[in-house]
């Protein structure tokens, strides 16, 4: 059980790395955002939120159910 909240967690955390441009350079990140529309930034930071906190919250479950 705890395996699979460990890897929920990672996959969360990657999603949520990939859509936000985490791992962009300076570069890249500027002509993303120049060659994009406000709504469709918005839904990638919305889904990079969401996916954060759902690895996030399977990290913390994750913990508790190994220490307990």
């Amino acid at each position: 059980m705890v395996k699979a909240f460990l890897i929920i967690g990672v996959i969360g955390i990657l999603l949520s790395g990939i859509f936000i441009g985490a791992w962009t350079n300076g570069p890249q990140q500027r002509a993303n955002f120049h060659s994009e529309t406000e709504e469709h930034r918005g839904f990638r930071t919305e889904f990079a939120l969401y996916s954060g906190l759902i690895g996030l919250i399977s990290f913390g479950i994750s913990a508790i159910i190994y220490f307990l």
